[in-house]
């Protein structure tokens, strides 16, 4: 056992007796007759406690109700224990002892009564009958041993060749001390990414001395090719339907250092860092600022997404503090198209999932939250803060791998260190429980599609080999399930009027604040709860549309495609240029004006109407063009864009210090009616009023700015055209 976050907390670091009265024991129960060899003892893992036993009595029982205890021939044998907390001590029995259980009696002790124990022994006996329904034992015949780099690559080589057709390797990249991050992809189509089929990711070692989560996916590696070859339907499903991609040591270079240690004497700590001293688990930029600062601003959506957001710039130089290992990933996570994936812990059982980073509460939140608690309610506001737009979907991801796993949800274990965090349901909210910024969950979320969960194995992160093949029976399952969730939700693609797909394109589902966005192929997945959803789709030159999607309960998403048309953007940049870029007025001719907004009328028509004729004779230059010989005279440069250029945006002061909307190379169609779409559009028909000046006229505004008399409007022209206004 080792230390929790609170050093005062009562049951962290060992096992401490509820009062100092000598009659206080602590007994273990092997579930089977078993040669007894010694103990191992240890006081507190504590910074500020003193705590150790200095001697102790050893007594055995096959019933726990009767009890001998160890003598040296004459009397009980009196074994001499601890001199500080942190050194173990070997006690060993003079004469081995067959029995079913041990017991430890403290005689004397230094501060409290608390210690760590380790019993040694050998097994004699098959399991207790009574217990045998409990006992895991595998039937899958896989390779249960620890794996360093060298028999890493070498059984991945192996996988590889007994299934060639459906596995590929590949590497992320390098550690900081050179080796290769490497990776295994499983799927019916290795290499390529299938329209339609979603992507999954499982990662594990981002800690090296949390070795558990990469013996398990060497251990799945090996299951999914040998039941696919023997036409598992199951598998087969999942290999066809999926595209896999399992990474069993994202910090080689750590899991080196703590294999040296082994099982036995490695620590807490060795292994958990990188080579160049960083913690991978909580080196991403931090993105969730970049959100919530814009939000606290009203910025979202309009300036600021809220969705894939871009790495902040203090994180992209070359000499940012970011390791070599993140790097990679970041660049694998934006390469693929990923939707769902988990990162496999130790030092824990239970399943986190985000947001990792603690929000502050604002005002309104903080004063509901005390109301509530002066009322003796719960404090939802403060929780709320914590949770994101997706907190459903997350909560139903981790119940779907804790209650599949064959420990995590049973009560009576508790913590792996203190109090149960999860109350008994094996989930919680990163923020809740252990707030940190920079995660790989967060920075997942908000940055790429892929919603990313963290799965706590186990108390034990280096497990000893012997327990290897309990552990993956009590896994096996959990792991299947949670990635037939990736196919749980709605599915699409996302095209033109011409069936070209669109990338980039935005679904956003009704009621959720965070949306996702097409692949390259114009592809898109999003997991969703069984319920009605509406959700539309929309991308910069196209007119959204939305329609309704249901989602059930059964395994297997929804296909909800998406035809966009064009929009009219197109006319809008042209009458917005025509007002010189600036917000176009509405005139209302039957209420007077003053004289001097008639005169800046004036001259704002004035000004318009000039750039109409340079518009009318540019469409003349853009049509006779053709025609033109090589001796004539070059056309007159356009400021607008022809049939053959892609549109520039109207220059905008309301950007962010990001261009999140970049620029689509594509031809507009102009438009002046409605577009018929499948979306409700709210579209306005706008009449413009501008006055002809005459000569007289156009001489006084040009002179001497006076003020020009006569008739108010004594020709007036009209223009009416549509404005779509779901462009916006």
């Amino acid at each position: 056992m080792q230390a929790g976050d609170t050093e005062d907390d009562y049951y962290d670091g060992a096992w401490c007796a509820e009062d100092d009265s000598q009659t206080q024991w602590i007994e273990v129960d092997t579930r089977r007759t078993t040669k007894f060899t010694g103990v191992i003892t240890q006081g507190r893992d504590s910074s500020i406690h003193d705590d150790f036993v200095t001697s102790f009595f050893v007594g055995f029982s096959n019933d726990s109700q009767t009890w001998v205890m160890y003598t040296n021939g004459y009397e009980e044998m009196t074994f001499h224990g601890n001199v500080d907390k942190d050194t173990p001590v070997l006690s060993e029995l003079p004469e081995p002892v067959v029995a079913r259980f041990i017991r430890i009696y403290p005689l004397t002790w230094n501060g409290s009564l608390c210690m760590r124990l380790e019993v040694l022994g050998c097994p004699v006996s098959p399991v207790h009958s009574y217990y045998a329904q409990n006992e895991v034992v595998t039937t899958d015949d896989l390779d249960f041993r620890h794996h360093n780099y060298k028999d890493m690559r070498q059984l991945m080589k192996v996988v590889n060749e007994q299934c060639p057709t459906i596995t590929r390797t590949y590497s992320l990249g390098k550690s900081s001390r050179g080796l290769k991050i490497y990776a295994m992809e499983i799927s019916d189509n290795p290499g390529d990414h299938e329209l339609g089929e979603p992507e999954f990711r499982y990662t594990a070692g981002i800690h090296g001395n949390e070795v558990l989560g990469r013996e398990l996916l060497l251990l799945l590696m090996q299951y999914l090719c040998r039941e696919y070859r023997d036409g598992n339907p199951r598998v087969r499903s999942l290999v066809q339907d999926t595209r896999i991609h399992l990474v069993p040591s994202l910090n080689p270079d750590g899991y080196e250092v703590a294999a040296q240690m082994g099982s036995e004497f490695g620590n807490w700590a060795l292994g958990l860092w990188t080579e160049e001293g960083f913690d991978i688990y909580e080196d991403f930029p931090d993105v969730n600022s970049v959100l919530w600062g814009a939000e606290e601003r009203k910025w979202v959506p309009y300036r600021v997404p809220n969705n894939n957001l871009p790495i902040p710039e203090r994180y992209l130089s070359p000499d940012a503090t970011v390791s070599t290992e993140v790097r990679a990933i970041i660049a694998w996570m934006e390469k693929n198209p990923f939707v769902l994936g988990a990162n496999l812990n130790g030092g824990e059982r239970l399943v986190s999932y985000p947001y990792d980073m603690a929000r502050t509460p604002s005002q309104e939140q903080l004063l509901a939250a005390a109301m509530a608690a002066a009322r003796g309610e719960d404090e939802e506001e403060v929780s709320e803060a914590q949770e994101t737009p997706d907190h459903a979907i997350f909560r139903w991801l981790a119940i779907s791998f804790a209650s599949t796993h064959l420990t995590m949800t049973e009560p009576y274990r508790g913590g792996c260190q203190a109090q149960d965090y999860t109350g008994g349901m094996g989930i919680v909210n990163g923020a809740k429980w252990k707030p940190r910024s920079g995660t790989i969950n967060d920075f997942s979320y908000l940055h790429t599609n892929c919603l990313e969960l963290s799965i706590f194995l186990g108390c034990d992160k280096f497990p000893h080999e012997s327990e290897l093949p309990r552990e993956w029976e009590n896994n096996k399952e959990a792991l299947l399930t949670f990635m037939e969730q990736v196919h749980r939700g709605i599915k699409g693609v996302v095209t033109d009027e011409q069936g070209i797909p669109i990338a980039n394109a935005t679904i956003s589902v009704s009621g959720i604040n965070h949306g996702v966005k097409t692949a390259s192929g114009g592809d898109y997945w999003r997991i969703l709860n069984p319920g009605e959803y509406r959700v539309t789709a929309h991308a910069e030159g196209y007119t959204p549309s939305s329609k309704t999607c249901n989602v059930d309960y059964d395994i297997g998403a929804t296909q909800c495609n998406f035809i966009l048309a064009r929009s009219n953007w197109k006319r809008i940049r042209e009458i917005m240029a025509m007002n010189g870029n600036r917000p176009i007025p509405r005139i209302d001719p039957s209420r007077p004006m003053t004289p001097q907004q008639r005169r800046m009328q004036r001259r704002r028509l004035q000004y318009r109407l000039r750039m109409r004729e340079q518009m009318r004779l540019r469409r003349l230059n853009a049509t006779t063009s053709p025609a033109t010989t090589p001796t004539s005279p070059p056309p007159t440069p356009t400021l607008l864009p022809t049939a053959d250029l892609a549109p520039s945006p109207a220059p905008s002061s309301t950007l962010g210090p990001w261009q999140f909307l970049p620029e689509t190379t594509v031809n507009w169609e102009e438009s002046e009616t409605e577009t018929e779409t499948e979306t409700e559009t709210y579209t306005e028909v706008v009449t413009e009023f501008g006055t002809e000046l005459g000569p007289e006229e156009e001489e006084g505004e040009e002179g001497e700015g006076e003020m020009v008399t006569g008739p108010d409007f004594p020709f007036t022209t009209v223009e009416t055209y549509t404005v779509n206004f779901g462009d916006f």
